[in-house]
């Protein structure tokens, strides 16, 4: 079974301070946060930046600019920035891919658009085209964000016109109210409608957060965690960190006795260079 991989997604756009006191806003407290989940095994952070006065996402190139280079200089984490800007408010295209003018090795690639966040999602295929094009120039691997399968047609689709590359990197996001729900079929439904050669990697929403990476470590998949998509440890306690949910994958990975992927090796295994 491949070594595995953990991405930590940090702070995600639209859970604010009066849910949890906890989630990083400010560049340097994103920064922070990282470096906390690198040492505790994680190989990959999803970077969104907030404004810091209101605390919801933007495409601020400079916010950016301050969280990537810092990461750059201080670990050897790979880096996936989100080209989504704040759900159900749909940044024009050019605003949203932004932050791939700082060449970060992965990128979100929302494959299609959904209900979300008490509004709609909106991925049309000419956003989708326009963002594909930006990451094969600039060298940027698509993570495919999938919310729901029809998601895996519209990638499938792009990969046969050559818009996406092989092998194709998946991240099933389930349990969202409108996208799949978050049950063991659900998982082993998409895993096998997706070509052989991809690598995929699962987070749960919420209360699935756990059940969904504990799936994936039985399953030979790769795991995302973290405040973007879970405010909570347990039943009724919040997460007092992002790092808390990396040790606890990483503690009961080692007692299951799959090994952790380091930065390097995730990099090889999504074949990445740095």
């Amino acid at each position: 079974m491949d070594k595995l991989i953990i991405t930590a997604a940090i702070t995600g756009s639209r859970n604010t301070r009066e849910s949890s006191s906890h989630i990083p806003y400010t560049p340097e407290e994103i920064v922070q946060s990282s470096i906390e989940c690198w040492n505790a095994g994680a190989a990959v952070v999803h970077i969104h930046v907030r404004d810091p006065d209101s605390g919801l996402g933007v495409q601020d190139i400079e916010l950016f600019r301050q969280v990537v280079e810092p990461l750059r200089e201080k670990t050897d984490l790979i880096v996936n920035l989100t080209t989504s800007g704040i759900t159900g408010r749909n940044l024009p295209f050019e605003d949203r891919l932004k932050s791939l003018e700082l060449k970060p090795e992965l990128a979100s690639f929302d494959a299609g658009s959904i209900n979300l966040g008490g509004g709609v999602f909106i991925n049309p295929p000419d956003f989708l085209d326009l963002a594909a094009e930006s990451m094969n120039r600039l060298g940027v691997k698509p993570e495919i964000e999938v919310f729901d399968t029809g998601m895996i047609t519209t990638a499938l689709a792009m990969r046969d016109q050559g818009k996406l590359a092989d092998p194709l990197y998946f991240q099933f996001v389930l349990g969202t109210p409108f996208g799949v729900s978050a049950k063991p079929k659900s998982l082993l439904h998409l895993t096998e409608i997706i070509p052989e050669n991809s690598i995929w990697s699962v987070t749960g929403i919420g209360r699935a957060h756990l059940p969904m990476s504990m799936l994936a470590l039985a399953m030979g998949g790769h795991i995302r965690l973290g405040m973007e998509d879970n405010l909570y440890y347990s039943r009724g306690v919040l997460a007092s960190s992002n790092a808390r949910f990396v040790e606890r994958v990483v503690r009961i990975a080692n007692e299951s006795e799959r090994k952790i992927a380091s930065p390097a090796e995730a990099r090889a295994m999504l074949g990445l260079s740095k």
